[in-house]
Parts: structure tokens; C-alpha cells; sequence
């Protein structure tokens, strides 16, 4: 297989596997990097995200930069989050805006922005949403063992 421009082979000795590394971004990955010789660019092995994050108390780690003790009801973080989902969806607000200001979630500092992320490194619920968005798609309130998320596919 040949690879895309500025990708090489390396190998990992703590993991002890080959890995691929592209020599301008230093992005490293252990999936083959899509482009090659074999023309198969088509397949999306990797999307860039951001969201917007609603925990409550039942979430795996109830407690955010926001809120130290997060007591509301699975029910309650759902209704707040479809309230930002109606002002993102009518034009009031950005969910970039909207999760600097309110997301559980510690990317708040980044408006959301998740980055880039590939298969198998996000919740299973919230990497099937994410994939199957178009870019530029906006979800409809995703549940993931972190509270409920919108998610807004951006690559």
C-alpha cells in the first residue's frame, strides 16, 4: 500500500505495533490514513465535533467546571438541553456560544470544539451520531453515560 504524501510507518515499541505518522502535522494514528494510492478517500475514518454537554446527577462524574455538585434529574438536563436546541435551531444563539457558557463538559473552554477524533475513542452512542451527521449537522439530543449532548459535526 502506498501512502498519502508525508505519512511513514513508525513503530511504536511501548505498544510494540506499527503506527502511522504524518511528518508535517505529527499527527500519529494506528489506522492507515485515507488517500493513498488505492484511491479510497471516500470512507470516513475520522470526523471533528463539537457539543454541548447537560449532566445530571445520575451522569458517570456528576460534577463539571460549572457545578461542583450536579443535582438535577436525567429529565430536568434533557429540557434545559432541548432549550438550547430550540435557540440553535431558531437562529438565537450558536452552540459554540451556548457551550462556552453552559456545557458540563471541559471543552466549553474551546466552544465546544471536540477536534478531530476517530472510531473507538469517543462514547459508542456519541461516535455512531457523530459519524452518521453530515457536516455542518446538528443532532437531536444524544445520551451518553455523561449526560445528554448535542453534537454539531464540523469536518
Amino acid at each position: 500500500m502506498e501512502l498519502p504524501e508525508n505519512w511513514v510507518i513508525r513503530h511504536s515499541r511501548t505498544y510494540n505495533k506499527d503506527y502511522y505518522f504524518n511528518t508535517v502535522t505529527k499527527e500519529s494514528r494506528w489506522e492507515a490514513p485515507p488517500g493513498g494510492a488505492n484511491g479510497d478517500g471516500e470512507t470516513v475514518d475520522r470526523v471533528r465535533a463539537s457539543h454541548l454537554l447537560v449532566k445530571s446527577k445520575d451522569s458517570r462524574r456528576p460534577s463539571s467546571w460549572r457545578e461542583e455538585h450536579i443535582t438535577r434529574t436525567k429529565e430536568e438536563a434533557l429540557e434545559i438541553l432541548k432549550e438550547y436546541q430550540r435557540k440553535i435551531e431558531e437562529g438565537q444563539e450558536t452552540l459554540s456560544a451556548l457551550a462556552t457558557n453552559y456545557s458540563d463538559c471541559s471543552s466549553a473552554k474551546r466552544g465546544g470544539d471536540l477536534g478531530y477524533f476517530e472510531r473507538g475513542q469517543m462514547q459508542k452512542p456519541f461516535e455512531d451520531t457523530t459519524f452518521a451527521l453530515q457536516i455542518g449537522e446538528l443532532s437531536k439530543p444524544i445520551w451518553t453515560d455523561s449526560g445528554v449532548h448535542l453534537i454539531l459535526r464540523t469536518a
